[in-house]
């Protein structure tokens, strides 16, 4: 049986970790290496830092606050957020992460995912999805939308079309924000996380509205996630990893345990 991964995000704006609810009322939750040391040494399997106002700000990611963090690592280290090119690519590889984050720009640009994958492999590529069910459609997971630019825009998609494509241009995974969701803590979207991982050979990463180990236990038994990613329940201390892989493990759900 595969093991499940738990994985901490780091949201970053003006060079400092923040949560909101639904992409909005963000309040400071800390420094980025700071907590990404502590979420890896409570027993994390990744971190990702998804610097989350570069593309609203139409510039290039942190790369002093990704250098800083990746200093600060020992496990996988995934980098998001202002990220248009292979060149951009390669100086945020060169600053510390084993993989890299796009969202936006591949969205305006499908083959970016392809060059990506061409220069790093397929395994470095994350696409990220911000998605939010539809309210039109008589299908409203199925027929859910795609957002870029923070959420703040509409990308004339369907998430389940964009999830196949970038499986298709070589994406190695995919990070499915359910909008809805997030910053809740009422559990991930179950439902429109299962439908993404049956659309898709890759694997498919849950994210928005963690908030228990029970919320866990669904996503990944009836979400069929691969790995969830929480925020906010370990950055201020709700839950930590080590706990976390411990409820999941007695609940029957495979993970690696910390030493």
């Amino acid at each position: 049986m595969l093991t499940k991964r738990i994985i901490a995000c780091l949201d970053v704006k003006g060079g400092r970790a923040v949560k909101g609810v639904q992409f909005v009322d963000l309040v400071d939750a800390g420094d980025p290496a700071e907590l990404a040391w502590r979420h890896a040494n409570a027993g994390a399997d990744e971190i990702v830092l998804l610097d989350i106002a570069a593309t609203h700000e139409e510039r290039g990611t942190l790369i002093e606050t990704v250098r800083r963090t990746a200093k600060e690592l020992f496990i996988p280290f995934t980098v998001g957020g202002g990220i248009r090119s292979a060149g951009d690519a390669a100086a945020v590889f060169d600053a510390g992460a084993d993989k890299i984050s796009v969202n936006s720009a591949a969205v305006a640009e499908p083959a970016l995912i392809d060059e990506i994958g061409r220069s790093f492999g397929a395994q470095a590529v994350i696409v990220a999805i911000d998605a939010r069910r539809s309210t039109a459609g008589r299908d409203p997971v199925g027929e859910a939308e795609v957002f870029v630019r923070g959420g703040r825009v509409r990308a004339g998609r369907r998430v389940l079309d964009w999830a196949r494509e970038a499986e298709s241009r070589g994406a190695g995974e995919i990070l499915l924000t359910s909008m809805d969701a997030d910053g809740t803590r009422a559990g991930f979207d179950c439902e429109l996380t299962a439908r993404v991982s049956e659309a898709v050979q890759i694997p498919v990463i849950a994210s928005g509205g963690a908030g228990s180990a029970e919320h866990f236990i669904q996503v990944f038994q009836a979400g069929k996630a691969h790995a969830a990613l929480a925020a906010g329940i370990f950055h201020f201390g709700v839950a930590d990893a080590r706990a976390l892989k411990m409820e999941l493990e007695r609940s029957g759900v495979s993970v690696r345990l910390p030493c």
